[in-house]
């Protein structure tokens, strides 16, 4: 019998309690979800126990038995999938056990191999199959790429401890952790915890400062017919977005909904705007490749069966397709005129339109992701030229607009063009773009060709400097949590963004250093361009290891000074990863943010523990977070210098015994000081001191801006509905009359809409 992760137990009493799912049927609220697998639920020969069991036999390559529960299990509160598995009179059969996750993506493979004649109990640990943050289904899938002959399965179930637990390991000796307040101090801007396309009830409750509207299909977006083109992500289709009133355009389109969502939750829009010279013809289904026009293709449209992939039955892309098939051309004429209806309706951007333009996306991919209207490469030239045409239409219709630029995709991007890579083969050894502009790499001679043309025009038409970043180590972007391994290996990755003498565990073999990158270039050959990541994903935002990941991301780029950034692919509204940014905007639930001026804050091991410290506008307030990224629970010290700590400080903490709710620790002890903190493993812990004096600011939240979160918290303050610390107390007292009424709430909203100020002599 092969054992591949997983156990033959011995038989015994266990002090387990166990959740069902099929024996003699199929558990409550479980479905069969199967696919290119004959099986029966109602086998009675052989049965492990019962009257039945499940025969299985997988008849195509990679089949797969598929159990589905819409009624997620929660993942924490079980350790092991257990079943018995009969290999009939052949045996061998070859089977990848995984599980799916809220998002119906499948996690990390275990491997089994049925027996002949006999049964075998099979216990695979949830950490081998990724420890998903819940569950939605079971697959026992082929593993011989080859159909196979029956086998059973029996008696499935979860196992949960119960009775006599496991004892809870004592914590270990923690690193020495310091907060030095007065060192090191640097702006935070809040514009870093931004999101690609995040939706209204996460983005209220985060206060989400900025939002884009990004990705492959707004590189071909009509405006006037509210229709994108999906690019190489679906068929190469234009497909109209819904619309009840499509007699109303260019009024009510996608386009115009984003930026009402923002405009309704105090979000800045980071709006994308085509600069590739094609725009989808009308508002009509259309597709890039017809079979019917090219012929037979390797994949096509299951639901609109002539769009095909554009690659021949043979493999050979399809070339020489005509692009008036799905597009018309669309210059920076029809981008002025889209923002000429942008500015007409919500104002400039120093009116509080639309305040960020992205110079498309991704320019670099277009000859692949857009190859039906772009096969050609483009280039250095190509995309500078295209750079300066369209920054400055941005500019000529909104001069308060800022612009962001090149969105390059990754790594390979940022030193070369697609005319580099297109020879393939050991291209780099000789690549024919970049030897044409002096060996220069593409964005560091892309800022001096900007510098040089803003010395020439006196226009500047690229605000930030803008890269993607997805880590290409393996199993961590765009993932599952994984096995321990890789969940390890994601919280390494982080130090790809800042740390020089971090080798990069992928391809890249080297230090990636982004952020201290961009900024050497930026210094050397345009400065006072500003520097942005809006797209980016470290993974498992449904576990607590892509939390503690997104977590450790944010203070990154907090203490490293990134001006903006967006997660791609936004975690859904209760899942893990939105508690990572609900521990910086909003730990108490009551708008309670990390703070906008960073300070010092070092650990002695940060590879297992990494920390970061800032103080609100005022200094009046510390924000600290710890996070331990070890799989080991640890007690540390925390030593605070700089200023004079309280008595007492107030703890949050996120952790995997609790995936649905930051807990509130209370008061926590300051002596002399110190703090003595316990660190569960893989855990985010927020701890926040004041030093005592009394602000009559209106910053009630003590994230040193005065927004309507403030004015909020004042008037619960008011109703009694929480109970202030101290310097709420003062900070809402914005007229400083020793009393928190609903006029001061009243005044501290005054000031977010920049018509007031806390009475003198409080500011």
């Amino acid at each position: 019998m092969l054992m591949t992760g997983w156990t033959v137990r011995v038989h015994g009493v266990a002090a387990h309690r166990n959740v069902g799912i099929y024996s003699d049927v199929l558990a409550s609220g479980w479905v069969d979800w199967s696919w290119s697998t004959a099986r029966s639920f109602t086998c009675s020969d052989p049965v492990h126990a019962g009257t039945a069991s499940i025969s299985v036999e997988h008849t195509v390559a990679w089949g797969g038995l598929y159990l589905h529960t819409d009624e997620h299990l929660t993942g924490s509160a079980v350790s092991h999938l257990r079943f018995w598995v009969h290999g009939g009179d052949t045996g061998g059969q070859s089977v990848a056990v995984n599980l799916y996750d809220g998002n119906l993506s499948g996690g990390p493979a275990v491997s089994v191999t049925a027996v002949a004649g006999s049964w075998t109990e099979v216990e695979i640990s949830l950490l081998d199959l990724g420890s998903p943050a819940v569950i939605s289904g079971i697959v026992w899938q082929d593993a011989s790429g080859g159909a196979q002959p029956v086998y059973c399965l029996d008696d499935i179930e979860f196992v949960t401890v119960t009775g006599t637990p496991t004892p809870t390991p004592t914590p270990g000796p923690g690193p020495v952790l310091v907060v030095r307040a007065d060192q090191g101090l640097h702006p935070i801007h809040p514009h870093i915890y931004g999101m690609n396309f995040a939706d209204e009830n996460l983005a209220s409750e985060l206060a989400l400062p900025v939002r884009r509207w990004g990705g492959n299909s707004t590189t071909r977006y009509n405006w006037l017919a509210d229709t994108s083109n999906r690019a190489m992500d679906w068929y190469y289709e234009n497909i109209p977005n819904p619309n009840d009133h499509p007699e109303l355009l260019p009024d009510g389109s996608a386009s115009d909904q984003f930026i009402e969502q923002n405009l309704a939750t105090g979000t800045d829009t980071l709006m994308t705007i085509p600069l590739i010279g094609w725009t989808p013809a009308e508002r009509a289904f259309a597709c890039g490749f017809s079979v019917a026009k090219y012929g037979p293709q390797q994949s096509v449209d299951p639901w609109a069966l002539d769009c095909g992939n554009g690659i021949d039955t043979n493999g050979v892309e399809i070339s020489g397709n005509d692009p008036a098939d799905t597009s018309i051309p669309a210059d920076e004429i029809f981008i002025q005129d889209w923002l000429g209806h942008l500015t007409g309706k919500y104002g400039t951007a120093v009116e509080g339109g639309v305040r960020f333009y992205n110079l498309d996306n991704e320019p670099m991919l277009w000859n692949d992701t857009h190859r039906d209207v772009h096969p050609e490469p483009p280039s250095y030239d190509e995309i500078r030229d295209r750079i300066i045409t369209y920054g400055a239409a941005v500019k000529a219709v909104d001069p308060s607009a800022e612009t962001l630029g090149p969105v390059t995709w990754g790594w390979t991007a940022y030193f070369y063009s697609a005319l580099d890579w297109e020879p393939g083969g050991s291209w780099w050894l000789n690549p024919q773009d970049r030897n044409a502009h002096g060996g220069e790499p593409f964005t560091e001679w892309l800022l001096g060709e900007l510098q040089a043309h803003e010395t020439a025009s006196g226009t500047r038409v690229l605000d930030y400097l803008d890269l993607h970043y997805y880590p290409q180590a393996p199993g961590v972007a765009l993932s599952g949590a994984g096995s321990q391994a890789t969940q390890a290996l994601r919280l390494r990755t982080t130090r790809s963004l800042w740390d020089p003498s971090y080798i990069d565990e992928s391809w890249i073999g080297e230090p990636v250093m982004l952020l201290p990158r961009m900024a050497t270039w930026i210094a050397g050959s345009y400065p006072g361009t500003k520097r942005a990541v809006t797209e980016y994903n470290f993974g498992a935002l449904d576990h607590i290891n892509g939390a503690v990941a997104q977590a450790d991301v944010l203070g990154i780029l907090g203490r490293e000074g990134l001006d903006l950034a967006c997660l791609w692919d936004p975690p859904a509204f209760d899942e893990p990863g939105a508690f990572a940014f609900r521990m910086y905007r909003n730990v108490d639930g009551a708008g309670r943010r990390f703070g906008s001026t960073g300070v010092d804050a070092v650990s002695s091991d940060a590879d297992s523990v990494s920390i970061y410290a800032a103080l609100n506008g005022d200094v009046s307030v510390l924000s600290i977070m710890i996070i331990n990224k070890s799989f080991a629970s640890m007690v540390s010290t925390l030593n605070i210098e700089g200023i004079t700590a309280p008595e007492t400080a107030r703890g949050y903490r996120y952790d995997g015994s609790l995936l649905s709710a930051i807990q509130d620790l209370g008061d926590l002890p300051v002596t002399a000081q110190t703090m003595t903190l316990e660190l569960p493993a893989q855990s985010i812990t927020h701890v926040i001191m004041t030093d005592g004096a009394c602000h009559h600011d209106g910053d009630v939240t003590g994230d040193g801006l005065i927004t309507a979160g403030d004015a909020q918290r004042a008037f619960l303050i008011v109703l009694g509905a929480v109970s202030p610390e101290p310097w709420e107390t003062c900070a809402a007292d914005c007229n400083g009359d020793g009393d928190v009424t609903a006029g001061d709430a009243q005044q501290i909203f005054m000031i977010v809409l920049g018509v007031g100020a806390c009475q003198d002599p409080f500011r």
